[in-house]
């Protein structure tokens, strides 16, 4: 059975950070791209960045310079580090699991950044 669980969300004020991580199960991690999503109140899940199985990463212009996504492969987690957060950060965060055809999801963890 497949599991990503996402952990460390939780509230924040502006400025701040938050180091949120996904465990998964289930999967030969090393060979799954990995990623954080994110959705607002009232608005479609975005990507935020993904992340190969050789660990370059992408991320969306919106968080470059303050988010850093990484892996590790022996413990087949996932981390997404989020520093100088904004309440524009404010999101259920999702971590996703994918290779073709294989895409999985975790049920997210709420992150909110007060002002």
């Amino acid at each position: 059975q497949v599991q990503l669980v996402e952990s460390g969300g939780g509230l924040v004020q502006a400025g701040g950070s938050l180091r949120l991580s996904c465990a998964t199960s289930g999967i030969i991690f090393r060979i799954f791209a990995m990623g954080w999503y994110r959705q607002a109140p009232g608005k479609q899940r975005e990507l935020v960045v993904t992340i190969t199985t050789g660990g370059s990463t992408n991320y969306v212009d919106s968080v470059k310079g303050r988010f850093t996504m990484s892996r590790d492969n022996a413990k087949n987690e996932v981390y997404l580090q989020m520093n100088s957060l904004k309440p524009e950060d404010t999101a259920v965060y999702y971590c996703n699991a994918y290779q073709y055809p294989y895409n999985y999801w975790g049920k997210g963890t709420l992150v909110t950044v007060s002002s």
